[in-house]
């Protein structure tokens, strides 16, 4: 008997694995159908992501390549990141078809919502850093440049400092998943989160000044947006609450 249950799970565990392998080759397939175009217009894409620097030099300097193999392999570089950040959605809706079956109903109609806002709240940050954070940041560092300094920034540091940015931004506008996740899970009460609130408030300047440049501006501009976001956190784990316990009700009222 317990020999065919061994083999029953390793059966299973098998299963899952070649599922999980199929949804991954999908996502990596999607990944390269959406590079072929991005890898074409790789220049192109380029361009765009450096104008907020290139817009803020002083005249008469611009980027500038180091490396003999720089002026190919940063665009290529960064082609295969918007690549992936384009196909972000469909990568996490495989991994999403993974693992809903093992979810209940009532799981999964939170899950979905969660899942979809935290995709949306990345694509802000990453705006949200490209459209307002890099004009004032770059604006900032130009105005600083000594006398007798040329502000000629290497096109492979900026590609580094520019996705470091975007991903920095996008994880943290995940704040309020985070706050919803903590009070869902109960690893953390709401009344908790309310109070801690100069707590939450110094820890995010202090991680705002980890994650950008050294300048009050750009720290700034990243822990406003984060605690605003804290609070927008609290706000949704308030309603999610109230929504959850109102389905459980519910449910326990069908059982009965």
């Amino acid at each position: 008997m317990s020999g065919e249950s061994e083999k029953l799970a390793e059966g299973t565990l098998i299963s899952h694995l070649l599922e999980l392998r199929d949804r991954l080759i999908r996502a990596l397939i999607v990944v390269g159908i959406v590079f072929v175009p991005c890898g074409y217009y790789a220049n192109e894409i380029f361009t765009y992501i450096s104008d907020p620097l290139r817009s803020k030099l002083p005249k008469g300097t611009q980027l500038i390549a180091t490396s003999v193999m720089s002026p190919f392999v940063t665009p290529f570089k960064l082609s295969f990141f918007v690549a992936v950040f384009i196909a972000i959605p469909y990568v996490l809706y495989q991994l999403w078809a993974f693992v809903a079956p093992g979810l209940y109903k009532h799981e999964k109609r939170f899950a979905v919502p969660l899942l979809v806002s935290s995709i949306i709240l990345f694509y802000i940050g990453v705006a949200f850093a490209y459209y307002f954070v890099f004009p004032v940041m770059f604006a900032f560092f130009a105005q600083t440049v000594p006398q007798g300094v040329a502000m000629m920034t290497d096109i492979e540091n900026y590609l580094d400092f520019a996705l470091t940015m975007f991903f920095a931004f996008g994880v943290a506008f995940e704040v309020p998943i985070a706050v919803v996740l903590l009070v869902i899970t109960g690893m953390v009460s709401l009344e908790k989160l309310k109070s801690a609130r100069g707590y939450v408030l110094i820890g995010i300047f202090v991680i705002a000044a980890i994650l950008t440049p050294p300048d009050a501006v750009s720290q700034c501009i990243m822990a406003i947006p984060m605690y605003m976001l804290y609070e927008g956190g609290i706000v949704m784990a308030r309603v999610l609450s109230r929504m959850r316990q109102k389905a459980r009700e519910q449910e326990e009222a069908g059982a009965s």
